[in-house]
């Protein structure tokens, strides 16, 4: 299936993403991102979302689909798409069980080769599912997330039911930790608290998630700032 997308935008140098959608159910529609990485030729996709026609012949012209990169295990709708049309090699943690297919061709791990250069990948360690974040060396520092960190700048590609209803569940206009990804993640009686500290290790300037919108610049105070909040709100040490 196909949800309203915008057009492939440039992040830095060989750096891109496209905003999208996907329709969660009969009522709301939200905001989804895919992030793109060129190396020469080759295409890396990050949290991929399927593409309109002409999207589809931008992103051809902008290269060859090499790599799918899945970071988390509640997204991957369109993996089998890109797999099975672009032959593409795909790259996931081992464990989800959402979205079983298509098999694994390589596994992502912290000791385990990435297939974009200047890359680290932060996995998510005690979480009740597999999650993992994408560090480029790039430009100050691009962090690429799926669900844990989300950053709303605004809410465009959320239909109006979403935008109504985005800041009374939990999703300002701001940076957070996904409060559902938070709640599904956390094993009973444990927290994620240091996981996040582990994570503001990393240096970066740049934030793009699978929601919501890109954080341009100061994206590392904006997570730090995020991860306080979330974890002093009432004693929560989710």
């Amino acid at each position: 299936m196909i949800y309203p997308h915008g057009p492939i935008e440039t992040i830095a140098d060989d750096v891109f993403m496209v905003r999208g959608s996907i329709r969660m159910n009969r009522l709301l529609r939200i905001s989804r991102n895919m992030g793109i990485i060129r190396e020469g030729k080759a295409l890396t996709l990050i949290n991929p979302i399927r593409l309109n026609a002409s999207g589809e012949q931008s992103l051809r012209e902008l290269g060859e689909v090499k790599n799918l990169l899945r970071l988390g295990a509640f997204h991957g709708i369109d993996d089998p798409y890109y797999k099975r049309n672009f032959n593409a090699q795909f790259w996931s943690q081992p464990g989800g069980t959402t979205y079983p297919e298509p098999p694994i061709d390589a596994s992502l791990g912290v000791d385990l080769p990435l297939p974009v250069e200047d890359s680290e990948l932060f996995e998510f360690v005690g979480t009740k599912h597999p999650e993992s974040a994408l560090l480029l060396r790039r430009d100050g520092g691009i962090l690429f997330s799926c669900d844990a960190i989300q950053h709303y700048g605004d809410y465009s590609y959320n239909n109006l039911a979403a935008r109504l209803l985005m800041p009374r569940i939990g999703f300002p206009k701001t940076t957070i930790i996904g409060p559902f990804w938070l709640k599904l993640m956390t094993p009973e009686g444990g927290s994620l608290k240091t996981e996040f500290e582990r994570l503001l290790n990393l240096q970066f300037d740049k934030l793009l998630s699978a929601h919501g919108t890109l954080l341009e610049e100061s994206a590392h105070g904006a997570v730090q700032a995020a991860v306080q909040r979330t974890f002093a709100e009432t004693g929560n040490e989710g």
